[in-house]
């Protein structure tokens, strides 16, 4: 069962994300999601602009919605397409679960057909998942931050 998030979830939302950077850091990703991110004020805005959802009984949290991202339209590379697409941010596991990624993306492909993610250059993990899943690696881009991530889409079958 997916969800959206309401308000009553963000304190277990937050305890998803802070193991998640542990299991970061945990395989050499020290850059990523640091100094508490993502933060309660932005995951409250996920929730009152429709795009943050929880995957069961919090086995899982992501950001989705389908539109578009500016943190994509500048990218040192290039898009497979420019069709609309739908986009993933913040996916996050509660230790012991499985097949978090799966469920998100199953449900963002039944929403839109084309899907745009991200990932620190660290995350190995995450790079290792998206590819196996026939993600493309599109290229670079950059986000709000100024930091840099790679990029990949992929359309539906």
């Amino acid at each position: 069962m997916i969800r959206k998030a309401v308000e009553g979830d963000l304190p277990r939302i937050m305890q998803v994300y802070d193991a998640a950077r542990g299991f970061m850091r945990s395989y050499g990703n020290d850059e990523q999601w640091i100094n508490g991110y993502p933060q309660p004020a932005m995951l409250e805005k996920d929730i009152i602009a429709g795009g943050l959802y929880v995957i069961g009984d919090m086995e899982g949290v992501f950001f989705f919605m389908a539109a578009d991202d500016p943190t994509y339209r500048v990218i040192d590379g290039s898009w497979s397409s420019e069709r609309p697409y739908g986009v993933i941010h913040r996916i996050a596991a509660a230790p012991g679960s499985h097949g978090i990624l799966d469920k998100a993306l199953g449900f963002a492909f039944s929403q839109i057909g084309y899907i745009r993610i991200d990932t620190h250059r660290k995350n190995i993990v995450m790079d290792r998942a998206l590819t196996e899943r026939g993600f493309r690696r599109c290229g670079i881009i950059t986000i709000a931050d100024g930091t840099e991530r790679v990029a990949y889409d992929k359309e539906a079958l």
